[in-house]
């Protein structure tokens, strides 16, 4: 597995079950970990055949929280498929809401899970049948976060979008697969700040060494948020220049099983 891959994205959910029967039924995805703490409970989702260093959908339901802001500052994650028209009414049929029809986009379609979060659907030739392509976020500064993603993580350019009124730029380590998420950072020239939310929880990274790759990270400057001492030596938390958490993680210490 790749150092600082992405290895999952975490969202929060009123309903567990319902979230986990939506995922479940429509997009096929089964259950490969689950952890229940002390008022709460994360479960780990993806497809059946995942790649190794594909990103996982991690589900967090805390005990008795059932309203969530969704702010403004996460846009979605992008799942994969071979046809979207295909893959977008095939949901339709199952009686998921009609969203962001593919007749209106080119090339891709986006529908909303149970909590409103929103999901792009995107063809591609690689990866799974819906597995993680891409989440979006929007960025305040183009340059910083550019500047961010490269110099902390060391990921590089894996595409770019630059319209009239906004840029879309896509990242990830150099040595990843094509199967792995990108992170899309959604620039609007407009100068508008954004809402975090608390719907969306983090973005996680792979690390093969937690305290190295912290100091590592230290020592280039990013956000010293919660230190791995603090998080029982198993992960660590940063943040980019906006606030979005980003998890650094030890798969090993994780409860999902990639095997």
């Amino acid at each position: 597995m790749s150092d600082f891959v992405l290895d999952h994205t975490m969202i929060r959910v009123s309903d567990l079950e319902e979230s986990m029967d939506w995922y479940q039924s429509h997009l096929d995805y089964e259950e490969k970990g689950r952890w229940d703490g002390d008022g709460f409970t994360i479960v780990y989702l993806g497809p059946e055949d995942v790649h190794e260093d594909g990103a996982l959908l991690e589900l967090t339901h805390n005990e008795g929280e059932e309203d969530y802001d969704l702010g403004d500052a996460w846009g979605h994650i992008a799942v994969r498929v071979e046809d979207v028209h295909d893959a977008y009414y095939d949901l339709m049929d199952e009686g998921v809401e009609d969203y962001r029809r593919p007749e209106d986009n080119p090339g891709y379609a986006f529908v909303k899970d149970p909590d409103g979060h929103e999901i792009e659907i995107v063809e591609r030739d690689h990866g799974a049948k819906w597995s993680l392509d891409h989440t979006m976020i929007r960025v305040e500064d183009a340059d910083e976060h550019l500047g961010y993603w490269t110099r902390k993580f060391e990921y590089e350019h894996a595409g770019r979008w630059e319209a009239d009124t906004f840029a879309n730029y896509f990242l990830k380590p150099a040595d990843a697969p094509e199967e792995a998420m990108t992170v899309e950072l959604t620039y609007n020239y407009d100068g508008r700040s954004y809402d975090l939310g608390d719907a969306w929880g983090h973005l996680a990274v792979r690390t093969s060494d937690l305290h190295d790759d912290w100091d590592t990270l230290m020592t280039r400057e990013a956000e010293d948020y919660r230190d791995p001492e603090s998080c029982d030596d198993m992960y660590a938390f940063t943040k980019d220049p906006d606030g979005h958490e980003i998890e650094i993680l030890d798969p090993h210490d994780s409860p999902v099983d990639r095997s």
